[in-house]
């Protein structure tokens, strides 16, 4: 079911996005060449909220997520798990987190490299950026769900870059998933109509190589590339309203 939020739940869900805003400033100016992962693991405990990542076990996943963000390296595009591995220059690094406050969820990630970056990594970051962007700018009342699929499924295919559609945005607020889903690649016109009052996280994650296959880790957790090749991932919360989209992720 999808739920509309009030203008008071919207703001409350803001208050969240800022926590997650600040929490992924802080784990960018830390991740630096040999730092483990599994330091940036602990920046949320401190800005006074909890992880809806931390346990969290949905149907294809074999164990609960142990950590309280995903930390996905080089060719992981999601749900990487922080651990004992060490950033090395170069490395293309995507965080991803959420944040509960006072009942209420928000989600974001961002990409970006560790020291020097490879030229064809920045391309892929800008690219998912801009899809990211475009997806936002589509979220307007009388708008469909397959308005911002289509939207960053056009970003990511112009660029050359290989999509899924098995991950994408959801609805958020109560909790870190919500109905409904929002695809990175669909038709216009097409989807659950939008309206003010429904927030969603719009998430493009793109993958370098330019095919469409990725595979899980052993953990359970980890989704890679294919074919190895690199992979982005951006996210906001946005709120559809009256006056346009608001990004609810935002200091």
């Amino acid at each position: 079911m999808v739920e509309i939020k009030t203008a008071g739940e919207i703001q409350a869900i803001r208050a969240a996005g800022r926590v997650v805003a600040q929490v992924l400033a802080a784990v960018r100016d830390q991740a630096k060449a040999g730092t483990r992962t599994a330091e940036l693991d602990e920046v949320l405990a401190r800005a006074g909220a909890v992880s809806p990542f931390l346990g969290y076990q949905p149907g294809f996943a074999p164990v609960p997520f142990p950590a309280v963000i995903c930390t996905s390296v080089n060719d992981a595009a999601l749900h990487g798990i922080p651990g004992r591995y060490r950033l090395a220059d170069g490395d293309l690094l995507s965080v991803d987190c959420g944040a509960v406050l006072d009942g209420w969820t928000a989600d974001a990630a961002v990409s970006f490299t560790v020291g020097a970056p490879r030229p064809a990594d920045t391309r892929l970051i800008a690219a998912t950026g801009d899809a990211l962007r475009a997806g936002i700018a589509a979220a307007v009342p009388g708008g469909r769900i397959g308005d911002i699929s289509a939207a960053i499924g056009a970003a990511g295919r112009a660029a050359g870059y290989g999509i899924c559609t098995d991950f994408g945005g959801h609805g958020v607020g109560r909790a870190m998933h919500e109905d409904p889903h929002v695809p990175n690649e669909g038709r216009p016109r097409r989807g659950h109509r939008l309206v003010p009052g429904l927030v969603i996280a719009i998430e493009p994650w793109f993958l370098a190589g330019g095919r469409d296959q990725y595979r899980i880790d052993g953990d359970g957790w980890t989704i890679r590339s294919g074919d190895g090749s690199r992979a982005a991932h951006a996210e906001h919360t946005v709120a559809v309203t009256e006056d346009g989209p608001q990004v609810l992720t935002v200091p």
